[in-house]
């Protein structure tokens, strides 16, 4: 729970009421009250608090979440395919009836049922009640402390009371609270995508004696063996790509040039459907503010998926996009509330809703003046992510809560893809320590959320240089300063928070007995209490590759060659979105959680078995034959793959 300097709660939090707390009830919290202007609210006022009681999540529901998402995604199950509706997920998700049923006894001891609402997602009671009715409720006093703006600010208990504002001179006018972090939202690496100039662009757009030098989308069809997409092909209005994009912006002039000279089949002026998240908004007009990651993004994934559209979820204002007050938090959180509505109110691990100092607040003086947008969007059967922080980042309770979210997502036939990093078994420098790494700066940093074991990870890979599209890739490796300002290797490693989920299990155990890293490590995630360096049981990540290093690319009007498994990301899921496409031409219908799929038909995939990720003064983890935590199982075959996936209810 966070008590607002503007408020002080007595007895229920300890805060020098004499008030005597009942057998029935707990104490919350205690905090000290604040001693300057502190003056109780005179409880016959007519004030009317907003209250929001948030319910215990279904234990019930949270044991069995996992073999649920099995069910529907595993091929060998009679249930593969029939993934669930929103109904379906509010129905089994929502709180016991004897957590309902015991809420509302106690809420009605003090208040009229007829004035309690369950919301729609059955996980809270709302209603107004009067200073007195809930002093009387929590045991508690409520004081206002003055200040110049002379507002109250009231953040009630969490999981509970959703944090509000209000006018005290004037009932129900709103003030705004707002907070921010500092790179929140930044692709992979803390700052735009590793760019530099290229020593020469290709003769044509179908070249491929350069590839070690340029990937362009020809590069990417000889690696994978997939043909350009037939431009006048008639495609399905429910199968548009998503791409989640924050803080950074495409411009439109750029993808034109990218189209002009690459992929002439696609018309120019095409452009993303932007579905705009909290005032996010896209393109630039100027093609100097061009973002790099946006370009990049669909600059790879149009010329896989066209004429099937992509749809941008451009997520929250420029003022929280970029770092807000510049305080430190959350991401995902406003972007998963918009594409179902009852993560907007999803009590779990002891919070409910967006974390009232991680994540953005809304309406926003500084930007977005609409309410927080909550299940406007229908989420795409295909969503890539290039963005992402350390575990060590975020709260454990934030990250497993928003897990949760992605389990949800895989249920209702919804495949994401995130880019696993670009600092090798590391962090960024300066993350916990000067080199990024955890403990001493020894123990190895995984990434987030790609800790969560219900995303596919991607990890890059490179044709390097005098080696052809006929020869194996390697994992992307490159030293700073060759090419890229800082070091740049593909993001792997073991989660600290979850463990090894068991369609992975078989896979990382022959890693470990074919292949044992020579390492010491740790269980369960408890790296200060051993010298180990990583975690022995933890998931591993990633889970597949693609190419990312030398990307062709148009950014600010400029060509040149970008890096980094932000590029593999869409690459990979741009090849899924087709695959879910070819399912739906024969009456079938989307993916969903790819990886047990993945991981019992490794043949599908492309094994690396050359490189390595270093960080944290090691040479971090090699790639070898199998799985590996440097490029996962591989990359793509998409005939292999599509064959397969036809073949699947």
């Amino acid at each position: 729970m966070r008590v607002s300097s503007l408020l002080a709660l007595a007895t229920a939090f300890g805060l020098g009421s004499t008030r005597a707390i009942p057998e029935s009830h707990a104490l919350h919290e205690r905090r000290d009250a604040p001693h300057y202007l502190a003056k109780r609210l005179d409880p016959l006022s007519d004030i009317r608090l907003p209250m929001r009681v948030g319910l215990k999540h279904n234990e019930n529901a949270a044991q069995n979440a996992h073999n649920w998402l099995m069910d529907v995604s595993h091929p060998g199950s009679e249930k593969f395919g029939k993934h669930w509706t929103q109904d379906d997920i509010l129905e089994a998700f929502k709180p016991t009836k004897e957590t309902t049923d015991t809420v509302e006894k106690w809420l009605s001891t003090v208040i009229d049922k007829s004035r309690l609402k369950l919301t729609d997602n059955k996980a809270w009671y709302a209603f107004d009640a009067t200073v007195a009715e809930a002093e009387a409720l929590l045991h508690t006093e409520f004081y206002h402390v003055e200040q110049d703006d002379r507002s109250l600010h009231i953040d009630y208990i969490t999981p509970g009371v959703k944090g509000t504002m209000m006018n005290i001179e004037s009932r129900g006018s709103k003030v705004k609270r707002g907070f921010g972090k500092p790179g929140k939202g930044k692709p992979w690496g803390g700052q735009p995508p590793k760019w530099h100039p290229t020593p020469k662009m290709p003769h044509n757009n179908t070249e491929l004696a350069t590839c070690d030098v340029a990937i362009t989308p020809a590069c990417l069809r000889a690696l994978y063996h997939f043909d350009a997409p037939d431009p006048h092909a008639k495609v399905s209005k429910s199968n548009s790509m998503g791409i989640f994009e924050e803080g950074d912006f495409y411009a439109q002039q750029d993808l034109n040039s990218f189209f002009t000279n690459f992929t002439r089949y696609i018309p120019n002026g095409t452009h993303p459907i932007l579905d705009s998240v909290d005032g996010g908004l896209a393109p630039v007009a100027n093609l100097s503010d061009a973002g790099g990651e946006s370009n990049l993004d669909f600059e790879l994934a149009f010329p896989i998926v066209y004429p099937q559209t992509i749809t941008l979820y451009q997520v929250d204002d420029l003022y929280y996009a970029e770092g807000g007050n510049g305080t430190t938090g959350g991401i995902f959180n406003t972007f998963l509330d918009a594409i179902d509505g009852s993560y907007c109110t999803y009590s779990a691990y002891g919070e409910t809703g967006n974390d009232p100092v991680l994540d953005p607040t809304y309406p926003d003086p500084n930007g977005y003046m609409g309410p927080l947008q909550c299940g406007v969007y229908k989420p795409t059967n295909v969503i890539s992510i290039s963005y992402g922080e350390q575990e060590q980042d975020l709260p454990a309770y934030y990250q497993k809560r928003q897990c949760n979210e992605f389990l949800k997502l895989g249920l209702t036939g919804t495949s994401i893809f995130v880019a696993s990093g670009d600092t090798g078994v590391g962090g960024l420098r300066g993350d916990g320590s000067p080199n990024g790494c955890l403990r001493n700066g020894t123990v190895f940093s995984p990434t987030q959320p790609n800790s969560c074991p219900y995303l596919t990870n991607v990890g890059a890979t490179k044709v390097y240089p005098g080696k052809t599209v006929y020869d194996p890739e390697s994992a992307a490796n490159d030293l700073a300063g060759a090419p890229y300002r800082s070091a740049y290797s593909s993001g792997g490693g073991f989660s600290d928070i979850f463990t090894t989920p068991d369609y992975q299990q078989a896979a990382v155990n022959t890693y470990f007995r074919e292949h044992n890293p020579p390492y010491p490590y740790y269980y369960n995630g408890q790296y200060n209490n051993s010298m180990g360096l990583y975690n022995r049981n933890g998931r591993g990540i990633p889970d597949v590759a693609a190419n990312g290093d030398n990307i062709a690319v148009y950014v600010a009007g400029r060509f040149g060659l970008s890096g980094g498994t932000s590029a593999s990301s869409p690459i990979f899921a741009a090849l899924i979105n087709r695959i879910v496409e070819e399912r739906l031409k024969i009456g079938k219908g989307p993916l969903g959680f790819i990886n047990p799929t993945l991981y019992s038909h490794p043949y599908i995939l492309q094994d690396i078995k050359n490189g390595s990720n270093p960080g944290c003064g090691t040479n971090g983890f090699d790639a070898v034959s199998g799985w590996d935590p440097v490029t996962g199982l591989g990359t793509p075959n998409y005939p292999k793959m599509l064959k397969l996936w036809l073949s699947l209810p």
